[in-house]
């Protein structure tokens, strides 16, 4: 017997909030994981679209969890996913603040604050490689990843001016 999509999005994005150093993009692969490979509520393309719709999307970009949850269950899904993944690192962060002020001049809080840098890092670039290899269907698209990542990475140009050049590939049908 299957458990309730809603009791297992509830379960698992808990878990997730608590383990989404550097934000929600940290765990992307473990959303994927869930609801593509273990349950398929969803399609790989179907994954990459709500990644690409919460980019693109004023806010932030945990509407992801949101969208998640609205395509595996509906309104409740949607309401479920997004108290799941906010509250318990709303109440770690709002129950260890005053540790966390109180130690700011000790070398091990120094320390630590320093290495969970590298690892969120780590976590987002793992979530970029599931998203890119969910949406990257073709060359082409491939070819607009990697375009795209080095437009970003050496200029300036603001980022809705590659939303806008996607959006015109995409409609011209090169993607």
């Amino acid at each position: 017997m299957q458990a309730n999509p809603v009791t297992t999005l509830i379960l698992h994005f808990m878990l997730l909030s608590i383990l989404a150093v550097g934000g929600a993009n940290s765990v992307i692969p473990e959303m994927h994981r869930l609801v593509v490979e273990n349950n398929a509520w969803m399609t790989d393309r179907q994954f990459a679209d709500l990644f690409a719709i919460a980019q693109i999307a004023p806010g932030p970009n945990i509407i992801i969890v949101t969208l998640i949850g609205y395509q595996v269950a509906g309104i409740v899904g949607a309401l479920a996913t997004t108290a799941a993944m906010c509250l318990p690192s709303c109440l770690l962060v709002y129950a260890t603040d005053f540790g966390w002020q109180h130690f700011r001049e000790a070398k091990w809080r120094i320390v630590l604050q320093a290495a969970i840098v590298p690892v969120s890092v780590g976590l987002i670039a793992a979530s970029a490689l599931i998203v890119a290899q969910t949406a990257d269907a073709s060359w082409t698209a491939v070819a607009i990843t990697l375009a795209t990542a080095g437009v970003a990475y050496f200029t300036r140009l603001h980022p809705l001016w590659m939303f806008a050049l996607a959006a015109v590939l995409g409609y011209v049908g090169l993607t």
